[in-house]
């Protein structure tokens, strides 16, 4: 796998070019917001209701001074709580209808998480060589997310292996560059509203893309953060309890 600094002139192909002109979209309807939701839980995505932003810049949940507003599950048992079942998902989303939700990364999916502008270079690359890419998101606090299969969940836990990269709530602004969203983490699912004027996760790639390999994107990924290392700040470092 190779990390080093290269590739093509500073100019940015059709996919970039569109991808920058891209601007935040408003709120789904709720109709919308609802079917995105039962997508991402029919592509595999467990999902658990989250925070949403409330106004100042702030977060609905009682934390004063809360670290990640709009950004961490509503409950403490999030793990056990996550479900892709499409009954529980409709109450949840007619009952908090503004409410963002999180899925549940390890058990089904991983998700690797990069520099807005990294991302967009790399998933250029990887459309270009023909790579097949799943879902992927793009977060206007400056992060691209590419879903991708989990690394499993073998019943022995000798068989787990563990990664440099890999990325829990607690230690995400420990990984400015690329993050691992394996067992134990979550990232949120659009659509997602974050705290400022507009802003929020949304999808660039649906869930209608099949899971793929992690280990297929690895490479780009890692050369285009190569490339983007420091040029982006980081979003707040996420601070929530992983276990209840």
């Amino acid at each position: 796998m190779s990390a080093t600094f290269g590739g093509r002139p500073g100019r940015q192909g059709k996919l970039s070019q569109w991808l920058r002109g891209r601007r935040p979209k408003g709120d789904a309807d709720d109709g919308g917001r609802e079917a995105l939701l039962l997508a991402a839980a029919g592509a595999g995505l467990p999902l658990a209701p989250a925070a949403h932003p409330a106004p100042g810049y702030g977060c609905s949940c009682d934390r004063v001074g809360c670290p990640t507003p709009a950004r961490h599950p509503v409950s403490f048992a999030w793990q056990t709580q996550s479900t892709t079942d499409r009954g529980q998902i409709e109450r949840w989303a007619r009952h908090q209808p503004e409410a963002n939700f999180v899925t549940a990364t390890g058990m089904l999916h991983d998700v690797l998480d990069v520099p807005l502008e990294a991302g967009r270079e790399a998933l250029e690359r990887l459309l270009g060589e023909g790579v097949e890419v799943g879902p992927v998101a793009e977060s206007d606090d400056g992060r691209m997310l590419f879903f991708a299969l989990t690394r499993g969940t073998p019943e022995d836990e000798d068989e787990w292996w563990p990664c440099a990269l890999d990325c829990h709530p607690e230690t995400m602004d420990e990984h400015p560059g690329l993050r691992w969203h394996c067992r134990g983490s979550y990232v949120l699912v659009p659509p997602a509203r974050l705290p400022g004027d507009g802003k929020g996760v949304r999808w660039v790639r649906g869930p209608e893309h099949p899971l793929t390999d992690p280990l297929s994107l690895l490479e780009a990924l890692t050369d285009a953060c190569a490339r983007h290392v420091g040029t982006e700040s980081s979003p707040p470092g996420a601070s929530w309890p992983l276990h209840h």
